[in-house]
């Protein structure tokens, strides 16, 4: 009999705790998991999964508007938040239930309670103490705002999802794809929109066709760009609230929402009891098998800080459970993965920017598409794709596929298993295309641009 409760108990059911506990007990451990909010985590409670359907939302009233030019007359059309909102948190409930249904028949015990290290294989659980053999750190990550005048008044991305009424007018504090996300649902359900960002384009860390593309076509549809500001101080006023900007202008809304960035969800975990290693932001330092520096204690997800996306988590939890428990170390690659901004227009990713290719590459040729989609040259609107290839000029490798457009993550799902792969510019060239299709420009682009 093992000396422990448990052969893995898990801190946290997001996506990246459950498939770890799900598959390490189909490898025959014993397994537990904590989680004292719902089980799903960010993106299924209050991230991915709530924010794409309120993304959908936020597309009819340009769909009936684009409509007028495909001989349709919708009549007039009218919104209501809180029945959205409702269909969502409708929505959410039947996936909460999906995964404490697959925990259970995984044979997973669940304690909805929060977890927190008492040394290096104790557990403290809400009041039960628990032990385990191995123990995985999956806690995600949580909201961060600055230290200023009055950002009690603000909220984030947690209670955007449950505001009870649409604010007439917001202002989005950042320039992340939570804020560029956000942006686009608020100003496509009818509030008038600033974002707000200190630096000089949205998306920092992207490539900047993207970035300035993005930019271009989010005021195009009306948002209010205020780049190359922040926000000093936020205070109540008649009707709403006021900000005061570095510049000493002001600007009244009814609602301020911050998405600021996120940091390592470590509060309360007591890791230096355990003697995890983290750095000062709250990262847990981790190998390629997600080992901390103690053996038996791994972290996965977005509490690494490594690359925060949930299908990452996911693959991280799955190598873990392998590795512990399957009979097979598996390290996880970070090279080449896809990445998506629900942006309007939406942004798809995978590879290198020209920025990141030029440091460690040097020569590239590039090539790039701008165009109009084939959809809007009947509905007149205004709005343009971005296509963008990347290649290694010497092996002629295709290193890095950036997209401003309809449907550009749908695209780019499936390019990603070129890249991944290491395909050649040859070998797009020598794909036919699917005519007529905005994902044809991909493979039919022969000329680099000049620089």
């Amino acid at each position: 009999m093992s000396e422990f409760d448990y052969d893995l108990f898990v801190l946290g059911a997001g996506s990246g705790g459950v498939r770890a506990a799900r598959i390490a007990a189909g490898h025959g451990a014993k397994v537990a998991i904590c989680e004292s909010s719902r089980v799903g985590g960010t993106c299924v409670i209050r991230g991915c999964v709530p924010k794409k359907l309120l993304v959908y939302a936020s597309h009819f009233a340009e769909d009936f508007e684009d409509a007028r030019g495909y001989g349709w007359d919708v009549g007039e059309a009218s919104f209501s938040w809180p029945e959205l909102i409702r269909a969502k948190d409708k929505e959410i409930d039947r996936l909460n239930q999906i995964y404490l249904s697959l925990l259970s028949r995984a044979g997973v015990t669940l304690y909805e309670e929060h977890g927190s290290f008492l040394d290096e294989h104790r557990i403290l659980v809400g009041e039960k103490e628990v032990s385990a053999a191995n123990i995985l750190i999956a806690t995600g990550g949580r909201p961060w705002v600055p230290d200023i005048p009055g950002i009690e008044l603000a909220i984030t991305s947690d209670e955007a999802f449950h505001l009870e009424e649409l604010p007439a007018r917001v202002a989005i504090v950042g320039g992340g794809y939570i804020a560029c996300e956000f942006a686009g649902i608020f100003n496509g359900l009818g509030s008038r929109v600033h974002q707000v960002y200190r630096g000089d384009a949205v998306l920092r860390g992207f490539d900047h066709d993207v970035r300035e593309a993005v930019g271009r076509e989010m005021q195009k549809k009306g948002i209010e760009l205020l780049l190359e500001t922040t926000v000093e101080g936020i205070e109540t006023v008649t009707g709403g609230l006021k900000l005061t900007f570095n510049s000493s202008d002001t600007l009244e809304v009814d609602q301020v929402m911050y998405a600021t960035g996120r940091v390592p969800n470590v509060r309360g975990l007591n890791l230096l009891k355990a003697g995890i290693e983290v750095k000062p932001d709250g990262e847990i330092v981790v190998d390629q098998f997600s080992r901390t520096n103690l053996e038996h204690i791994y972290a996965v997800g977005d509490v690494t800080n490594r690359v925060n996306l949930t299908p990452v988590a996911i693959y991280e939890g799955h190598a873990v459970a392998d590795s512990l428990f399957g009979g097979r170390e598996r390290p996880v690659n970070h090279e080449f993965i896809p990445s998506a901004v629900f942006s309007q227009p939406p942004v798809g990713s995978v590879g290198f920017s020209e920025e990141q290719a030029g440091i460690h590459y040097g020569k590239l040729d590039i090539y790039r598409s701008e165009f109009r989609p084939m959809k809007h040259t009947l509905s007149g609107r205004n709005e343009k794709t971005l296509m963008k290839l990347i290649v290694d000029r010497e092996s002629q490798r295709v290193i890095g596929i950036h997209i401003v457009g309809l449907d550009a993550p749908e695209i780019v799902q499936g390019f990603a298993v070129a890249v991944k792969s290491g395909l050649t510019k040859q070998q797009f060239d020598e794909t036919i295309g699917i005519h007529p299709t905005a994902a044809e420009e991909l493979v039919t682009m022969r000329t680099p641009v000049q620089e």
